[in-house]
């Protein structure tokens, strides 16, 4: 078997499967649709409407008096046309709100304008929000940088930008979003640790408002081909798994008493170093070596023991 044509359908295979992965992007924009005020096609109806009712009552008396009626039925018919055009014309628009109007399955723009608007006949209509809105993941469990298993979740609020993407470029925008927040989320949380982070590594625990802005870019970028914008991402729930919990509490728990005894220490030597600087300043009593180290001994076990010290006094002599 000749070995590079085995290659060279590999190579093409290859081709076509990266090919395949590449995403269908919906070439499309929003622009604005033609549209007047709606007085217009009001006006419009009410003057095709009389019209064929005249036409009709023309037609009617035409027969009675053996006229011809070819006139009026053509008026009423013509009157008739007019005013089903004219009413498919009419939209009405609420505020936080789009139309998308769709002629024969092309897309011929969008409405923005609100209130009552005349807009082109026979179009189909889809009402789009543009308002802001919000929601919550569900809660993940993933594993952060360290590998240890996390519970998160964030509330995404976003809004739609680009109405024509929305509703052209995918199936389901709402559902869209909702997919690609718990997505970037995942890819967000695994690549910061909990807490315990290096020299200028950011935690999901410690760094929430930086790890947060980095969700609502990814987010953000994952979006944009739905014509749909982030405003603001937040971490609503984040604590480490089941199953791990307790002996994480356990290693903070550990970290905060070896904070704590660091504090003490810290303040004993200070207070002892001030207790014999006062004892040698107003000689109050001289030591040697020997007694500054008891004296030091002393006060460290008072100050830096966790229970209640009882004093025991020496009538002896520290010298045999």
């Amino acid at each position: 078997m000749d070995m590079s044509a085995v290659d060279s359908t590999r190579d093409d295979l290859s081709e076509v499967s990266a090919a395949a992965r590449v995403p269908v992007q919906v070439k499309i924009a929003e622009r604005p649709a033609w549209g007047v005020n709606g007085l217009w096609a009001v006006l419009l109806v009410l003057v095709s409407g009389l019209a064929s009712v005249a036409g009709f009552v023309l037609a009617a008396r035409a027969d009675e008096t053996g006229g011809d009626a070819t006139g009026p039925v053509v008026l009423a018919v013509v009157a008739l046309v007019v005013l089903s055009l004219a009413i498919t014309t009419i939209r009405v628009v609420s505020p936080g709100e789009t139309v998308v109007l769709r002629l024969f399955g092309r897309y011929v723009g969008t409405v923005r304008e609100t209130g009552l608007r005349m807009t082109l006949p026979l179009v189909l209509p889809k009402r789009v929000s543009v308002r802001v809105r919000n929601f919550e993941t569900n809660e993940l469990k993933v594993n952060d940088a360290d590998g240890n298993p996390v519970n998160i979740a964030a509330i995404i609020v976003w809004q739609v930008t680009d109405t024509a993407k929305a509703v052209f470029a995918v199936e389901n925008y709402d559902g869209f979003v909702r997919v690609q927040s718990e997505s970037a989320l995942r890819h967000v949380a695994s690549t910061h640790p909990y807490d315990n982070a290096g020299v200028g590594e950011e935690t999901l625990r410690g760094s929430t408002d930086a790890v947060a802005a980095e969700l609502a870019t990814e987010v953000g970028a994952r979006i944009a081909i739905a014509g749909l914008e982030v405003v603001e991402a937040r971490i609503s729930s984040l604590a480490y798994a089941a199953e791990i919990a307790h002996a994480m509490l356990q290693r903070q728990q550990a970290a905060a008493v070896i904070a704590a005894r660091e504090k003490i220490v810290e303040g004993a030597v200070s207070m002892v170093r001030s207790a014999l600087q006062q004892l040698e300043d107003e000689h109050v009593v001289d030591m040697d070596e020997e007694r500054k180290a008891a004296m030091v001994s002393n006060l460290l076990v008072v100050l830096c023991g966790s229970a209640q010290v009882a004093p025991v006094v020496n009538t002896g002599s520290l010298y045999t």
